[in-house]
């Protein structure tokens, strides 16, 4: 598998009031990024409100991915469940669905007994099983767990095992997972918050939740650093970012969902027991949109 350049959304799930998937709004979706910078999309990630979905709806989610992604697009999916043999078994379902990479979420339930030792053997073995190449994913603010560089630089020599998405935004944890994983092994960032420093580390690939909303700009960074024009780069980096800081902490997923549907997109409602936006979380909300100057769409 070739490394990614370029800007996957972990798409959201757009749902109807009533809490059902809205699967022509999350057609909708794939359609007008298809004309967007993007390399490709993150099925069912955790901004998809994964954790809500039953397998049926996860499954449908992929398939709608695959058939609608336009030639090129990468296609990932997050698969990764609490037990080895779960995770497994539904990595091989989207690999038959025509997913190109599984993104697997580090197990944490039993937080304390998830030591590099047990995380290795986890992916190992899933790695060792799957029919599609395997990322890691390490998302310390949902799990509690954060991965080891000794870890990293075990699981980086794995054949299957290609790369990760960090999502801790820590970039001397960036910087190390670097220097010590295998050459061929691609580490990728999960925030935008992340990412001027770690384009400057040489990561040429990132998974944002603000890339459902806005695409380009995250895209446009990466473009104008390459080109060496790296001040421009940082301004558009730092006009984003309270943008990024609203749609990923302050206002969660439903403030993401709510960015999405103003930039043109669907977002939709979110699934119960999160809570929709209120009012007054909107008007904040619309007000960091216009200061980066993101046009309503």
């Amino acid at each position: 598998m070739d490394k990614i350049k370029g800007v996957l959304p972990p798409m959201v799930t757009p749902f109807k009031d009533n809490g059902d998937v809205d699967y022509d709004g999350f057609i909708s979706n794939i359609q007008k990024w298809n004309k967007d910078k993007l390399a490709g999309y993150l099925v069912i990630g955790s901004n998809s409100e994964t954790v809500y979905l039953n397998e049926e709806e996860k499954l449908e989610l992929v398939k709608h991915t695959v058939e609608n992604a336009a030639q090129g697009r990468v296609v990932m999916a997050g698969t990764g469940l609490e037990s080895t043999r779960e995770t497994i078994k539904f990595t091989n379902k989207c690999s038959k669905l025509g997913a190109h990479s599984a993104l697997v979420l580090t197990p944490f339930y039993y937080g304390n007994a998830m030591t590099t030792k047990a995380l290795v053997k986890y992916f190992t073995t899933v790695a060792d099983h799957s029919d599609i190449p395997v990322l890691l994913y390490n998302v310390s603010k949902f799990t509690g767990i954060n991965l080891s560089a000794e870890a990293i630089a075990e699981l980086s020599t794995h054949p299957n095992i290609v790369g990760m998405k960090d999502s801790n935004g820590d970039v001397p944890q960036l910087a190390t997972f670097l220097r010590v994983a295998d050459p061929s092994f691609q580490i990728m960032t999960g925030t935008y918050s992340a990412w001027y420093p770690a384009l400057t580390l040489g990561i040429t690939g990132i998974i944002s939740a603000m890339a459902n909303c806005c695409p380009n700009e995250i895209t446009e960074t990466m473009e104008l650093f390459n080109s060496g024009k790296w001040d421009e780069a940082k301004d558009l980096y730092q006009r984003m970012f309270p943008v990024n800081g609203a749609v990923t902490g302050a206002f969660g997923v439903a403030g993401l969902k709510f960015a999405t549907d103003y930039a043109g997109y669907s977002g939709g409602y979110v699934r119960s027991p999160l809570i929709d936006s209120s009012d007054e979380d909107k008007v904040k909300l619309t007000a960091i949109l216009e200061k980066a100057g993101i046009k309503k769409g």
